[in-house]
């Protein structure tokens, strides 16, 4: 499948290099690709600069939002949230329209420093907000609740967990779960309807406290029925 991934951070490049590895053709979408190979510092959370994990998955393309967008069959949104309506401004709604959009993204306020708030949430969502700003585009929220190392490799846990699908769309869920199956999640609870979202997002207060008690980010929830 022709996938277009839309951010240079460390969750965009957990995925793409998995989804590659897994033999996607994959085109990461940034909003100046000659500018992002030329950064050289550390990014906010002291990760190499993206040119570092490129020279190591060569065989991952850099493009711009719209570019990548528009040779894709599948998209995945991997912006923080504050961004991603403007990200997929710049991709385009004719790119995305009738598309699989694979939300990651969560609405993290940091205004107020740490942890953060969320700037939408209860009676909507990011993944809402999204759909509405982009009716044919087809939003699927999905893997929002854990660290980007274990998106991609839940399995390192050493046990089954938990991730959660919403949508409006069946086959573009279909789709979606596939590629979870495939990453090794093999408990993957179907919300229902993008109003799932809603819940979803705002498990991260949770998980940040969370984080912030154990110390670490590879963990996830387990739904016990």
């Amino acid at each position: 499948m022709n996938i277009a991934v839309l951010g240079t951070g460390m969750v965009g490049q957990a995925l793409a290099g998995r989804l590659h590895d897994l033999g996607h053709s994959v085109t990461v979408g940034t909003r100046d690709p000659q500018a992002t190979l030329a950064r050289t510092e550390p990014d906010g959370m002291g990760n190499p600069p993206y040119a570092t994990w490129q020279a190591a998955h060569p065989g991952v393309s850099l493009a711009t939002f719209a570019d990548a967008a528009g040779g894709a069959e599948l998209v995945v949104l991997a912006t923080n949230g504050s961004a991603s309506l403007g990200v997929l401004g710049l991709a385009g709604a004719e790119n995305l329209a009738g598309k699989p959009l694979l939300d990651v993204s969560n609405p993290l306020d940091f205004s107020q420093g740490f942890p953060p708030s969320l700037f939408v949430k209860d009676t909507d969502s990011l993944g809402e907000q999204i759909q509405r700003e982009f009716p044919d585009a087809l939003v699927v929220k999905a893997l929002n609740t854990l660290t980007a190392a274990l998106m991609v490799d839940p399995r390192s846990l050493g046990e089954s967990s938990t991730v959660f699908v919403s949508g409006n769309d069946a086959a573009a869920k279909a789709t979606v779960v596939g590629l979870l199956e495939s990453f090794g999640h093999d408990d993957v609870i179907d919300l229902g309807d993008l109003s799932g979202a809603r819940g979803t997002e705002m498990l991260l207060p949770v998980w940040l406290r969370l984080m912030g008690t154990l110390g670490t980010g590879t963990f996830n929830f387990k739904i016990v029925r």
